[in-house]
């Protein structure tokens, strides 16, 4: 896994082999970033990842320039290695939470303008996670949620849907709260 671009660009981080997450790959988050880079100024961006796995979408953005960029991740050995690598790279705009994501999005006082999450493909809650972010204040108005999701889930019909990209097997779909 590197980092796409930013202070840390091309810097390689590589977690144990003790890991069962699924990092993000890095076409796909190549892919993912040009679209936001398009759209957003990352310097202002308050970011949340959720389900946060190895980190690399949270180093991504800390890297970019995100002023604030919150890491929630349950896994204690996947959460400590978040924390490490922030502290190795100082990313100081980087902050782990150690927490069950869905305690952490409903008692959270912090808003942000862009979510993302990339649940365990096989998670039963994938399809509710799009109404529960856009339905708690923990999303700004006119923010965005992006979930990373398998191919056998669609969200075509949702009204806060407002884009679908496919990269390999790996699957973004972008809402807006309005």
């Amino acid at each position: 896994m590197r980092i796409i671009s930013g202070i840390h660009k091309g810097r390689t981080i590589i977690p144990d082999k003790k890991f069962s997450a699924r990092p993000t790959t890095d076409f796909a988050k190549e892919g993912l970033f040009d679209i936001l880079a398009s759209r957003l100024d990352f310097e202002n961006l308050k970011v949340l990842d959720l389900f946060s796995g190895t980190g690399g979408i949270s180093y991504e953005f800390a890297s970019r320039g995100c002023p604030l960029v919150h890491a929630v991740e349950q896994n204690p050995l996947h959460a400590a290695f978040i924390s490490q690598t922030k502290e190795k790279l100082s990313l100081n705009t980087l902050k782990v939470f150690k927490a069950d994501v869905f305690r952490f999005i409903e008692s959270s006082r912090q808003q942000y303008n862009l979510i993302f999450a990339d649940p365990p493909y096989d998670m039963e809650r994938v399809p509710e996670l799009p109404d529960l972010i856009l339905n708690l204040p923990i999303l700004e108005l006119n923010g965005i949620f992006i979930l990373e999701h398998s191919r056998n889930i669609h969200f075509l019909e949702h009204e806060n849907l407002i884009d679908a990209r496919h990269y390999g097997s790996v699957n973004f779909s972008f809402f807006k709260k309005v």
